[in-house]
């Protein structure tokens, strides 16, 4: 019976760490998704294809072109470059296009 608490316990933490995640991601976009609905977010935003290239010191993750990406373009994520500890330091880049 302890177990089925501690499920339901971290299903509901994942859920609210998920939906703040969205919400952070909409403000950070803005154009409108301030107020929109994850499933929403996640639609224009989130589900995209890409091809991800790994090499001696970065991860790099190229969008195919979208309507969308502007949108991310411009609220900075392609100058984004972020060390990856788990991956050995390595550094991720989002390019678009």
């Amino acid at each position: 019976m302890q177990v089925l608490y501690v499920k339901v316990d971290l299903d509901l933490q994942l859920t609210l760490m998920a939906s703040s995640l969205y919400r952070l991601l909409g403000e950070r976009v803005g154009n409108g998704y301030e107020r929109a609905k994850s499933r929403h977010i996640f639609r224009d935003l989130v589900d995209a294809t890409a091809r991800v290239t790994i090499t001696e010191d970065e991860v790099r993750v190229r969008f195919h072109k979208r309507a969308h990406n502007p949108l991310l373009i411009a609220a900075g994520f392609a100058e984004t470059k972020v060390p990856v500890p788990w991956l050995g330091g390595k550094t991720l880049r989002l390019l678009f296009g």
